[in-house]
């Protein structure tokens, strides 16, 4: 790869995004060599070496947002700029969100650090097939509860199998004598057309 290509990524001695930077353009390479699912991961570990953030969401969120946002748009732009991100879908998320106020636990700082949130957060999509420069839904003032367009988790599967030419309707499989769906069986799971280019 060129010096330009590295930099884009964030590759470069000293910088917090080198490590993550080098997993982005080794799935790039996957990518143009025609691997169709490559999964990167952020964090590890315990305490600030994920990004659990229950003892500071600020340095947490400082440290690993530093490490990620250099190397994920560099990815973006890489695949834009090589006519790749037509037919590559980037999707960004984590576990679950953070609570929008202070969590106090015993030895701990007091209000520092957040809980797991699952009631509202936030994940972003880009290319293969989503319109750009778009935002779906939003929270209430404090970031507690969805206040316009939620989607479910069983939706947003839908949504994606459907960019990758998948009805989530007829994906099922037999396991433990029962019928399963990634999408549910017992919920009406839908697909985002709102999301859709």
């Amino acid at each position: 790869e060129s010096e330009h290509t590295k930099k884009l990524y964030g590759i470069e001695k000293g910088n917090p995004g080198e490590y993550f930077g080098t997993q982005c353009l080794m799935a790039r390479r996957l990518v143009e060599r025609g691997v169709r699912f490559v999964q990167l991961y952020s964090g590890g570990g315990h305490g600030d070496n994920n990004w659990d953030a229950h003892g500071s969401i600020t340095g947490n969120h400082n440290k690993h947002c530093a490490a990620t946002d250099q190397p994920i748009a560099g990815l973006i732009r890489d695949l834009e700029q090589r006519g790749m991100l037509d037919e590559t879908l980037v999707v960004w998320g984590g576990e679950f969100g953070r609570t929008p106020l202070g969590e106090n636990r015993p030895g701990r700082k007091p209000n520092t650090g957040r809980d797991h949130h699952p009631n509202a957060f936030t994940m972003f999509m880009a290319g293969g097939g989503v319109k750009p420069g778009f935002q779906y839904g939003e929270t209430d003032d404090i970031g507690w509860e969805p206040a316009r367009d939620p989607v479910h988790v069983n939706d947003f599967h839908a949504t994606l199998l459907h960019l990758f030419g998948m009805n989530h309707l007829k994906l099922t499989h037999r396991h433990g004598g029962a019928d399963k769906r990634l999408t549910s069986l017992t919920r009406e799971s839908k697909v985002i057309h709102d999301l859709l280019a």
